[in-house]
């Protein structure tokens, strides 16, 4: 068997994981995976984890939807700004270069993590 296929269900495994636990798990886990078990370029590796979050929200969704969390006027707003910035974003993603992409991604990711312990 193809041991990067292997090391690409592992990665999809922690990430499908996380991300029904946790609401996320696409991005911060997929890319940063990506690029150092993959070796896949700092563009792929995002273009990549926008491709993998729609099937892992999809199953969250489908077994979330059924628990009494989500509040629907919440899912449409939140659903309709996603998607106007994920498009934006997409068109944005092949103009920004690979150590600024990794320099916002860290960025993002530093924020997050200062917001969650405070």
């Amino acid at each position: 068997m193809n041991f990067g296929f292997l090391i690409s269900a592992a990665i999809g495994a922690v990430t499908g994981f996380l991300n029904g636990l946790f609401g996320s798990g696409g991005g911060t886990i997929v890319v940063p995976c990506l690029e150092r078990f993959l070796g896949v370029e700092e563009h792929k590796a995002h273009a990549t984890a926008i491709a993998v979050i729609l099937p892992l929200c999809i199953i969250s969704a489908v077994i979330y939807l059924g628990s009494g969390y989500v509040k629907w006027t919440d899912v449409i707003a939140v659903s309709i700004g996603g998607m106007t910035g994920g498009f934006i974003g997409a068109k944005l993603l092949s103009k920004i270069s690979g150590i600024w992409l990794h320099r916002i991604f860290g960025g993002f990711m530093i924020l997050a993590a200062v917001k969650m312990i405070t």
